[in-house]
C-alpha cells in the first residue's frame, strides 16, 4: 500500500472534484492500489475497494476516524471515533467470493453494478435489477426482500456495507446509519487539499517559490516556514 505525497493527493483532488461519486471512488481506489491495472477496478467486489480506501486512508490521516451524526428522534449531535483497523478486520474475516440468498447465488456487486443502478430513484426497483445483474441463474419471481438481499450481501463480505450501530444518549434511540468509506475520505482529502493550496499561496507568495517546491518540503518545514510568514 502506497500513500499519497501532497503534490500527489493535490492532482487527485484536481481529478475528482467535479466527478461523480462513484468515480470518485473509482479515482481514489485507483490511488491507493497504483500497481494494478485501473481499468479493472470497476469490476472489483465493493468490499475490496473499501479495504484499500480504509488502508490508504490509514496512511494518509492515521487509524482514527472522527466523525458526528445528529440522532434521527431528537436531533442530539453525536460525536464518535472509530477505527481503520477495526474496520479493516471484517474484511480479513471472510474469504467468500459469492452469496447465497434461499437457492439463489450471487456473486459480490462492484462499481459497475451500482453504476447500473445509480439512475433509479426507488429502493425496491434498483434492489429487483441489482439481484438480477448478480444472480448466477434469473432468478424469477423471487420475492426476496431489500432487507433479505442486504444481509445475504454483508454475510458473504463484511466490508461491503459498513454499518454502524448507534444509540443517543439523549433520547436512547437506537438505529444503524451506513458508513460511506470512499464519501469519508473524499472529504479529508478535499480539506488537506485546500489546506496545501492555502499553504502554497502563502509561500509562494512571499518567497516566490513554485509550487513544486512548496510541496516538495515536508509538512514539518511547511508549517515552520507559514509560522514565520503568518507569526
Amino acid at each position: 500500500m502506497k500513500t499519497l505525497d501532497a503534490e500527489s493527493l493535490i492532482a487527485c483532488w484536481e481529478l475528482g472534484r467535479r466527478r461523480h461519486p462513484l468515480d470518485r471512488a473509482l479515482l481514489l481506489y485507483a490511488a491507493a492500489v497504483p500497481d494494478e491495472d485501473p481499468n479493472s477496478l470497476a469490476d472489483r467486489p465493493l468490499g475490496r475497494r473499501n479495504a484499500a480506501l480504509l488502508q490508504l486512508r490509514r496512511s494518509l490521516f492515521g487509524d482514527a476516524l472522527h466523525s458526528c451524526i445528529e440522532c434521527p428522534m431528537c436531533g442530539e449531535r453525536l460525536e464518535f471515533a472509530l477505527s481503520a483497523d477495526a474496520l479493516l478486520e471484517r474484511a480479513a474475516s471472510h474469504a467468500l467470493t459469492h452469496a447465497q440468498l434461499g437457492k439463489v447465488r450471487l456473486r459480490l456487486p462492484t462499481t459497475r453494478d451500482l453504476a447500473s443502478v445509480a439512475a433509479e430513484t426507488e429502493e425496491s426497483s434498483a434492489a429487483r435489477k441489482l439481484l438480477e445483474r448478480l444472480a448466477d441463474e434469473p432468478p424469477g419471481e423471487s420475492g426476496f426482500t431489500d432487507e433479505e438481499l442486504t444481509r445475504a450481501l454483508d454475510a458473504a463480505d463484511p466490508c461491503l456495507d459498513l454499518t454502524l450501530d448507534l444509540s443517543c444518549p439523549a433520547c436512547n434511540h437506537a438505529w444503524s446509519a451506513p458508513f460511506d468509506v470512499p464519501a469519508y475520505l473524499w472529504e479529508e482529502i478535499d480539506v488537506r487539499a485546500r489546506r496545501l493550496l492555502d499553504e502554497v499561496h502563502a509561500l509562494a507568495r512571499t518567497y516566490c517559490w513554485s509550487e513544486a517546491q512548496i510541496l516538495a518540503l515536508s509538512e514539518a518545514r511547511r508549517r515552520a516556514y507559514l509560522e514565520r510568514v503568518l507569526g
